[in-house]
């Protein structure tokens, strides 16, 4: 792609995600979910409801012989605030897709009206059905975008500090770990990341956090304890306000000697696997090889 297509595409994705951004919360929730139903569902895959207590959760399967081993735990985006397994569709459906596993996505409560830890509770209700299943731990692999990422690695680091087994990996999409906002990118990128701006960011946190400690690892996972992590895969654009957000993930991974991979897509905005175009296929593709390589 040439730097004039990009700079095309990224005033595209701007204005489409301005038709989105409603200051109006509900009416940025209901656009989100039209656009999901839209352009993130597609026949060749079924979408099946399920109820775990009173939560809103759906499987997006293949509709052909795919390996059922193993299966996707999807944590949805949206800044905690917004966000739904049917706007997630346009990366589930992807994933199912792309490694012909089962993924398993879940509407988990939104702030403001339920903040922190809300979100947390609902993920770990979703990971108990799987092991009520009959998954084991081994058998998942814990997945996310943006607020999506924050809560899979929230997730990974309650099941640790219970001492329960960890799932076989993450794979983590532009995720949000540091609602401080203490990385460089923050600034740096704010004026050229077409999906983000410090202003949303500002209220997401708000909504989610309502005054708690943001330097909770279970709020900012970035400042968590990652010795004993599986292995973790991240993807993220160098042109978004959250570079950092995953660059600081993955030195910290290093440090703790956990097996991780990061890829920083040249040109590319916050959680731009979301586009039906070429480079975001290709970054599916490679979240599919990563899964195959530690499920061998």
């Amino acid at each position: 792609m040439t730097d004039k297509q990009n700079q095309n595409l990224m005033h595209l994705i701007r204005r489409v995600h301005g038709i989105v951004e409603q200051p109006d919360i509900d009416r940025h929730r209901q656009s989100q979910e039209r656009i999901g139903a839209l352009f993130g569902t597609e026949r060749s895959v079924d979408y099946t409801d399920v109820q775990v207590g009173e939560m809103d959760c759906e499987w997006v399967r293949v509709q052909r012989a795919h390996m059922k081993k193993y299966v996707i735990l999807y944590c949805h985006g949206g800044g905690y605030s917004t966000g739904s397994m049917v706007y997630a569709r346009t990366l589930t459906t992807k994933l199912a897709e792309s490694t012909s596993m089962d993924v398993f996505c879940f509407n988990y409560r939104l702030a403001p009206e339920f903040p922190y830890p809300a979100a947390c509770e609902d993920a770990m209700a979703a990971w108990d059905h799987l092991m009520q299943f009959g998954y084991g731990a081994r058998d998942v692999i814990v997945a996310g975008d943006s607020a999506g990422g924050n809560l899979a690695l929230s997730l990974v680091l309650r099941l640790k500090a219970q001492g329960r087994l960890l799932p076989r990996g993450l794979v983590l999409l532009s995720p949000w770990t540091d609602l401080t906002a203490s990385g460089k990118s923050y600034a740096a990128k704010a004026g050229l990341d077409p999906v983000l701006d410090p202003e949303y960011l500002q209220r997401m946190t708000s909504n989610y956090a309502q005054g708690r400690d943001l330097s909770d690892p279970l709020i900012s996972p970035l400042f968590g304890d990652f010795e004993g992590f599986p292995p973790v895969y991240i993807q993220v654009g160098d042109n978004e306000m959250l570079l950092s957000d995953a660059v600081n993930l993955h030195k910290k991974l290093v440090k703790a000697n956990v097996p991780v991979r990061i890829d920083v897509y040249k040109g590319m905005w916050h959680v731009f696997q979301m586009s039906p175009f070429k480079t975001a296929y290709e970054a599916m593709e490679k979240n599919a090889e990563f899964i195959y390589d530690i499920c061998r």
